[in-house]
């Protein structure tokens, strides 16, 4: 971590917990998130179309300034501006003309709701429209601030302002991902919600950082990436900050259940300057109603999907003849739905493509038709390579758990067996992947090969002849790290032992003779 990153985060932290402390007794545990996540987002596209209006006009006046527009000549430009950005904020409701105002203003929750509805309005009819709708539904400054008006504004003015004193050059260039590492703190502030609160999860930046590399290799460019559980969309961004988002050819897809989640995962895109035409989330479950079918399968798919989630399954006959789940001849179990999105991975994935699945370790060795639908992902040679990860690397979850490489154009129908349990830093009470860790992960499924204590190299019969049971533990044997000891040095110092004894007992015989005899 270079400096300038440091220092960004810790400023990004700071003004978080300077937050958390103005709100304090106003708003309860994780619903603390939605106010400094939409003010982030609003000061970030605030900026962003003030400095592309800006850097257009300074061409014909290089004192130009957007913020000091009047409204009514702004609407001038406001069809363009939606034609290009998706969206338009007029001058006056640009995040530094309220946060600037806002001491003054009596109607400072209000103004804001406007704002924000605005800007969601301004979208209607366009093709962006789908993007923006309903983006700051979680942002409920009406309701949980106080409960007069003067105490919703005196909040307000120390949100804006502290969100105001973030001084990063560009959310866009910042060194951190700004939405990420703020959605970690967050997370580690309210660690009892675990980041599951109304049914989400988040996967740690570095965990995402595996994936995508596991699923980058030597890539220089991909078709397009998916996550069918996307969450906020970290796992998605991951790719565009390895590769650089000119090279997702054709966009970022995802879908998600939950709808705060989604909400956050389309600001998340917005944040990293992932124009709304070059992203498609979508809010729905994928299991039983999937919507980002596409004629082009992926050639990149990477998700963390719920562990262990319940779903229709055999309950919803139409189930077992859709053409994801169809071919191993049989559902995943009603109460476990792990390999459900497994089959689905599958069946979108690109005949060149990767993926890779976050994944609880019983969906590797578990029975009934979890253990069918692996026999039909391995006698079928879309398995991989497995990776045993370290515990304790999720929030909420210290089990150890697993990633499931798939893939559809392997040279041979060997399976890789990994175990990474012991590549991890430790840090506060949880486990992280270090930059190295990751390195030495991605080398070991790169070079593919069986090393003692760490990977097997299993042939198809090898797996078959385990029942087709995928654990780690099953292929590769974990190094012995008890002290070796000499059989014969130890025999050796017994006899000698056992020897002092009995001259020991011989003399104490003769002592207790004597003292009889006298």
């Amino acid at each position: 971590m270079d400096i300038k990153e440091k220092q960004e985060r810790e400023k990004l932290y700071k003004t978080i917990w300077k937050i958390a402390n103005e709100l304090r007794g106003s708003v309860d545990g994780w619903d603390f998130k939605q106010y400094v996540l939409g003010l982030l987002f609003y000061r970030f596209i605030s900026e962003n179309i003030e400095k592309y209006i800006n850097d257009e006009q300074r061409e014909l006046d290089e004192n130009f300034r957007y913020a000091d527009l009047e409204d009514e000549k702004a609407m001038g430009i406001k069809d363009a501006m939606v034609k290009e950005k998706g969206f338009f904020i007029l001058p006056s409701e640009l995040f530094c003309n309220v946060q600037k105002k806002a001491k003054e203003n009596g109607n400072l929750n209000t103004t804001l709701r406007n704002i924000l509805d605005n800007i969601e309005a301004s979208s209607i009819g366009a093709e962006s429209n789908e993007d923006f709708k309903g983006l700051f539904n979680d942002f409920a400054i009406d309701s949980k601030l106080g409960n007069t008006v003067d105490e919703k504004n005196e909040k307000l003015v120390k949100l804006l302002n502290a969100i105001n004193d973030l001084d990063f050059e560009s959310y866009e260039t910042s060194s951190i991902d700004l939405l990420g590492d703020a959605y970690e703190f967050l997370l580690a502030m309210y660690a009892s919600n675990a980041g599951k609160s109304g049914g989400e999860f988040f996967t740690p930046q570095e965990v995402g950082e595996l994936l995508a590399r596991i699923i980058i290799m030597d890539k220089t460019s991909v078709n397009k990436v998916y996550d069918p559980a996307c969450g906020s969309g970290g796992l998605l961004l991951k790719f565009a900050k390895i590769l650089g988002k000119e090279n997702i050819k054709n966009g970022f897809f995802g879908q998600e259940i939950n709808l705060t989640s989604y909400n956050l995962a389309r600001i998340n895109m917005f944040l990293h300057g992932i124009s709304y035409n070059k992203f498609s989330i979508k809010n729905g479950n994928t299991l039983t109603k999937p919507l980002q079918d596409d004629k082009q399968p992926f050639d990149a798919i990477v998700s963390n999907p719920p562990y262990s989630t319940k779903w229709e399954g055999k309950n919803n006959p139409l189930l077992i003849s859709d053409e994801r789940f169809a071919p191993a001849g049989v559902l995943a179990p009603s109460s476990k739905a792990d390999l459900a999105f497994v089959m689905h991975i599958n069946a979108w994935l690109s005949p060149e493509g990767t993926a890779a699945i976050v994944e609880f370790p019983g969906v590797l060795y578990r029975s009934g038709a979890e253990q069918k639908i692996r026999k039909y992902l391995v006698d079928n040679n879309f398995i991989d390579t497995i990776i045993q990860l370290p515990p304790n690397l999720f929030f909420g979850v210290t089990i150890a758990t697993c990633i499931l490489v798939l893939k559809k154009n392997k040279a041979d129908t060997s399976v890789l067996f990994i175990d990474a349990s012991s590549e991890f830093v430790k840090k506060t009470n949880k486990n992280k992947l270090s930059d190295n860790n990751i390195k030495n992960i991605v080398k070991l499924v790169k070079e593919r090969k069986t090393l003692k204590n760490k990977t097997y190299l299993a042939t198809y019969e090898d797996v078959k002849d385990n029942a087709y049971n995928l654990s780690v533990s099953t292929y590769v044997e974990k190094e012995d790290t008890r002290e070796k000891i000499d059989i014969k040095v130890l025999n050796g110092e017994i006899q000698k032992i056992v020897k002092k004894e009995n001259t020991l007992r011989i003399e104490i015989d003769k002592i207790i003779r004597e003292i009889e005899n006298e």
